[in-house]
């Protein structure tokens, strides 16, 4: 299924290069005044506060954070923390009333895609995923997600997503910025399905090199299906539970009285991951068969090995039989020749007029007779 590039309002304009997206307004300038968001200190990689999708404050401390909230009534923070310790978490649960539950998940990771509710705070758990180019591997990352009336909270294990983008994105929509907590949870959502496409193409392109290798002979493929299929069992785990959480959301539009905006933001997310979630299921299909087609192969290499060797031993024992044949019927009149070659004086036959026809013809009658044992037995 194609993906429009226009399917979302914060994704109509592209991000400009780095070097060229313009600065963030320096202290005192611009429409809302605010410079631009720094790394804190510790795990807080982003704290901002927003009202009416703007931009209002920056606090520099999480403390900060929560006195200048209840400076600007109705205003939305949006806290993004990288790895927290356990003690910005419990500060975090304790000024906005998390469940004890979701902070643990949240500090000890390793959590598999879900989204629970407590109370009027929706807790998601999200895994991200990256190709990485360079190593042919897939990179898997894990972010969680506490969104209530005022405020989300993400916090991440791992590279990905690159939230900032999805915040500049956010910012340049203050229309969908507006509508809450809400909108930038289907933001997050979006980025992370949307972060799904090069991984099934570099997956993709992984699998049609392997069944080149596999054709070709190459005996190192087996480790990498192997692999390739390790990690198509990560994704799987990533995207499959996702399509019920989305469906999930959708369920409870008129519960929560959801943005009809948002209605279709959601359901078009839910799409694509669906579709991503069946790629997936494709892909590990097509591995197993790949592994199933190597190991004939390999078997049939093995076989041919096999055959070749006992056809050359078989040769081998042919020449051998006739080498031993003719070497017997060689030894017969070599023994003869032998004994009555031997110089002793009382040797009977030896004054015998007879005796050199005899020998010879003794030679001929053995020797023919051992050729006619060996002919009949196919020896020569």
């Amino acid at each position: 299924m194609a993906r429009s590039p226009k399917r979302h309002h914060w994704r109509r304009r592209p991000d400009p290069p780095a070097a060229a997206r313009p600065a963030d307004p320096a202290p005192g300038s611009g429409p809302s005044a605010v410079p631009p968001v720094r790394k804190d200190h510790g795990s807080v990689v982003q704290a901002v506060l927003y009202r009416d999708g703007r931009r209002v404050a920056h606090p520099e401390s999480l403390a900060e954070t929560f006195r200048q909230l209840r400076q600007y009534p109705g205003g939305m923070a949006w806290i993004g923390l990288h790895r927290p310790s356990e003690a910005e978490l419990h500060s975090l649960a304790a000024e906005f009333d998390l469940h004890e539950l979701a902070v643990e998940d949240a500090l000890e990771a390793h959590q598999r895609p879900k989204l629970e509710r407590y109370g009027d705070t929706l807790f998601v758990v999200l895994r991200a995923a990256r190709y990485l180019d360079a190593q042919e591997e897939v990179e898997f990352g894990e972010l969680h997600a506490f969104v209530g009336k005022d405020f989300l909270i993400t916090v991440r294990h791992g590279a990905a997503p690159d939230l900032s983008a999805v915040r500049h994105r956010m910012e340049e929509t203050p229309e969908l910025l507006a509508l809450g907590p809400e909108a930038v949870l289907y933001a997050i959502l979006d980025a992370v399905v949307d972060g799904y496409a090069p991984v099934v193409a570099g997956v993709q392109n992984d699998i049609d090199e392997i069944e080149t290798e596999v054709f070709g002979g190459d005996p190192a493929v087996s480790r990498r299906i192997y692999e390739l299929a390790r990690e198509m069992v990560e994704f799987q785990r990533a995207t499959r539970p996702l399509v019920a959480m989305l469906h999930a959301l959708m369920a409870g539009f008129a519960k929560y009285g959801t943005q009809e905006e948002l209605q279709r933001y959601l359901r078009d997310v839910a799409d694509h991951v669906t579709h991503t979630s069946e790629r997936v299921d494709g892909f590990r299909q097509a591995l197993a068969d790949i592994l199933t087609v190597n190991a004939t192969l390999v078997t049939q290499q093995q076989n041919a090995e096999m055959r070749a060797l006992a056809e050359a031993g078989f040769e081998q024992n042919e020449e051998i039989k006739k080498i031993s044949s003719w070497a017997a019927i060689l030894f017969a009149p070599t023994l003869v020749g032998t004994i009555y070659g031997m110089n002793f004086d009382h040797m009977p036959e030896l004054h015998w007029a007879g005796g050199y026809p005899f020998a010879i013809a003794l030679m001929g009658v053995v020797c023919t007779t051992l050729y006619v044992i060996f002919k009949r037995r196919d020896w020569l």
